[in-house]
Formats: C-alpha cells, structure tokens, sequence
C-alpha cells in the first residue's frame, strides 16, 4: 500500500493517538503444538495477544497485512507498563531507552529498519517509513530520529517513573563502594530481553512480519540486538512464509535465525520443524560461557513462523513458553514446542 507522505503523517499520529487510550544437540522433545487453519492467521509473541485481534480484525476487513500488524505492535509500544518495548522500555547502562524495529512486506519484497532510535515510542512505524519513503532498509541513532521528525513523528520522554526507578535499583547494586545508595527493597531488579515479535498471512496468501524492542535492559549505549536485522529478528518471503524472534539477539544474529525458519519451511519443513532445527543451530553456534556443563544454554530464545496456507508454531530452547494466536477460532496463547524440558535448565 502506497500512502503520501502528508497521508502517512496523518494516519501514523491518529493511529498512535487512538492506541495510546486505548556441539551436539538433543533429539528435540517438542511438546505437540503449533496448528494449522485456514487464513487469515495472526502469530505473536506471548505479549502481543492483544494485538493479533486488533491485527486480524483489520486483515479480516481487508487491511493490508503489514499495516495490521504495526497496529498491532503499537498497542505495547505505547504501553507505559510494557518495559520491553516503546514508551516505558527499560533503558540502557546511561538510563536512555534506545528503540529498535525492523518489518517486512511479502507482496512488494520491501523491508524497512531503525535503530538505536531515541525520543520516539513507535520504531515500527518509523521503520515502515523508511521502507516507504526511502531507497534504503536502515537507519540509526542521531540521524533515524531527525528522519522520523521529518516525517512527522513528535518526540516524548520514554524513560517513565517506573523504569528509571528499576534503572536506579540496577545501578545502585553494580559496585558496593561507589557513590550509589542501595534500594533495600523487595522489588527483583529486571534484567530482560523483551521484544515483540509479530507475523501475518491474510486470505490471499499475502504475509508480513515486524518484530520492535527496547533491546536488552542496561545495554552498552548504543548495542543493537537483532530486532532490527532483517533475517534475524524477523523475515517474510511471500512465496513461503514469515518468522520472528524474542529474547537473546546476540545468539539469534550469528544464525539468521528468522531467515534460516523460512528456507527451511522452502524445503518442505513444518514451521515446527523448521523452528527447532534454528534452535538446535543457535545452540551449536554458542560459546561455551553461555553453555552449562552439559551443553544448555544459559538464556532465552524464542521463534514464531507462520506458513503461506496458514500453519504456524511456536518453539523455544525450554518447555513451558507459549505464543498468541488469532485466526476465526480466536485470540489465545498456545503452548510453544521446546528442545528440553524445564528440569533440564540450569540455573545460572
């Protein structure tokens, strides 16, 4: 879809105004999950399971699938009390929140990226901008956010009360003889890897991914997960399907973990199988610091795909993570297929 770039301004502020109110690996043991159903399909990250509604119904309507699902990753970026994303994200090591998102267009091939974007709670939407607007893919920093204000977007503070007191806590505890007072409270400092992953296909066939994040919480300034590298946080190819990702980018990166579900779903794959062979690939391509003894890693991994005739999964390294739905039967968390069972996780 082709907007103006008085139309997108337009559009993108109503949008975001309405919105705001409102080695070896083990044999996989995947729990029996993922499912297949007629499109359109929505699929998520477990915190989206607000936006695959919003997003079906736009699809259902007609609405291009890109646009539904920006509206849907909206909903948490505007969020003041999602810390893993847009307004209220947790900040990095200097206290500054350093947004990132990345989204892809089946039917046009097109694709579009930001990062370490500050001051603006929608990257998602910045990053369709760039797509839109722009013969490039990515932009970053300083200069993303003066395009974004070329374009329209308004800046606000997105360090709320409630994160920057978490940052304080994080800060306080880092050396026991420096200037900082402790928190003594019962309040469990955060450390998080947040994001929110989200794919469509609509009942033509037509399929769209977009994955936006704060990023890990107190990041080195300037660190760049890989929600905004385009086959590795997410990936769409209209011919096959789209995928995405949430936790660890740093693991997701080495392996092109979005653009690796997709090829394998192009050689007759499952979106189950496809996902737990780029799980069993991250593990392999691990260093052994984030590996227990006997080979498990030590953080958190989690893919979505949906298929082109509207199957999906979920898969992550252990049992028990789940991921959002919607199709006619509805919005819902399914439970996620996993390499190894939840008594197999070390403890760090």
């Amino acid at each position: 879809m082709t907007l103006s770039r008085r139309d997108f301004v337009a559009t993108s502020s109503s949008l975001a105004a309405g919105l705001a109110i409102s080695p070896s690996v083990a044999f996989p043991r995947a729990s029996t999950t993922g499912g297949a159903a007629a499109p359109p399909v929505v699929i998520a990250s477990a915190n989206g399971i607000r936006g695959v509604k919003v997003a079906y119904d736009q699809i259902v309507r007609g609405e291009d699938t890109l646009d539904a699902i920006i509206a849907g990753v909206n909903i948490q970026e505007l969020d003041p009390e999602d810390q893993s994303v847009g307004l209220g994200g947790l900040p990095n090591a200097d206290g500054v929140v350093q947004l990132d998102a990345s989204c892809m267009h089946g039917p046009t091939r097109r694709a579009g990226s930001v990062a370490c974007l500050e001051d603006i709670a929608t990257p998602s939407l910045v990053a369709k901008a760039i797509m839109d607007y722009t013969d490039h893919i990515m932009l970053v920093g300083s200069d993303a956010r003066k395009f974004a204000l070329a374009m329209g977007f308004k800046t606000q503070n997105l360090l709320t009360e409630k994160s920057r007191q978490d940052w304080l806590r994080w800060k306080s505890k880092l050396n026991a003889n420096d200037a900082w007072l402790d928190h003594d409270d019962p309040v469990r400092i955060k450390f998080t890897t947040g994001t929110i992953n989200m794919n469509a296909v609509n009942a033509a066939g037509d399929l769209s991914s977009v994955t936006t994040t704060s990023g890990m919480s107190w990041k080195v300034p300037g660190r760049v997960g890989d929600s905004p590298i385009i086959g590795a946080g997410q990936y769409c190819d209209n011919t096959i399907g789209a995928a995405g990702s949430t936790g660890r980018g740093e693991a997701n990166i080495k392996v092109c973990g979005a653009f690796l579900a997709v090829e394998q779903m192009r050689l007759g794959k499952t979106p189950e199988q496809a996902l737990l062979h780029v799980v069993e690939r991250v593990i392999a391509m691990t260093e052994k610091r984030l590996l227990s003894d006997r080979g498990r890693p030590l953080f958190d991994l989690d893919f979505y795909a949906v298929r082109k005739d509207g199957t999906f999964a979920g898969v992550s390294c252990y049992e028990g993570s789940q991921f959002a739905v919607c199709d006619a039967a509805g919005p819902r968390l399914v439970t996620s297929a996993y390499l190894y069972r939840r008594s197999e996780r070390p403890t760090r």
